[in-house]
């Protein structure tokens, strides 16, 4: 793991690493997928993260489906070492090209959800870079604008974790 960065809270802190490599090797209690609002896991890293769970974590995303962009769900982790995934759309529809509020929108909802649900620690992926478009620079800084500004009870680790050295470096040069 790299080193993190503590944000202070008030009293509290939480507390953002950046990792380059696999979303599933993440020590969390949760990873969120960037979703789309059917709940189908597709490609990236929905795909992965559904090879990993089994098809019954898609299946009961797709049970609380229409997940409306700016929401989020929670599943269970299936065959994975997790207790949940967070499943927080970022385009409507599978293969969508979308706009970076929409990246704001997704990481706000999967760090409520993580925070409702009592979770203190969550691994999150580059939201809307892969087939949503959105450019590594501009999604790092709405990430981590929306945690740095997230005000909590119970989150107190967020992991960024990509495979991809841009967004590594993207999120490193807005922490």
């Amino acid at each position: 793991m790299a080193p993190g960065r503590r944000i202070p809270k008030g009293t509290d802190s939480l507390h953002i690493t950046v990792v380059q490599g696999s979303i599933l090797e993440s020590r969390v209690e949760a990873i969120v997928n960037a979703a789309n609002s059917l709940g189908y896991m597709g490609g990236g890293v929905a795909g992965a993260i559904k090879r990993a769970a089994g098809i019954e974590v898609e299946q009961e995303a797709v049970r609380q489906a229409p997940i409306p962009v700016g929401s989020a769900v929670l599943t269970s982790g299936g065959a994975t070492k997790f207790a949940h995934i967070i499943h927080a759309p970022t385009m409507p529809q599978p293969s969508m090209a979308i706009p970076v509020t929409n990246v704001a929108l997704a990481t706000r909802a999967a760090l409520r959800l993580a925070d409702e649900k009592g979770l203190a620690s969550i691994a999150i992926p580059g939201m809307g870079t892969g087939v949503g478009g959105v450019a590594h620079a501009e999604a790092a800084a709405v990430m981590l604008k929306e945690i740095k500004e997230f005000q909590g009870k119970s989150l107190r680790s967020v992991i960024l974790v990509d495979v991809d050295p841009a967004m590594i470096e993207a999120w490193n040069g807005n922490l």
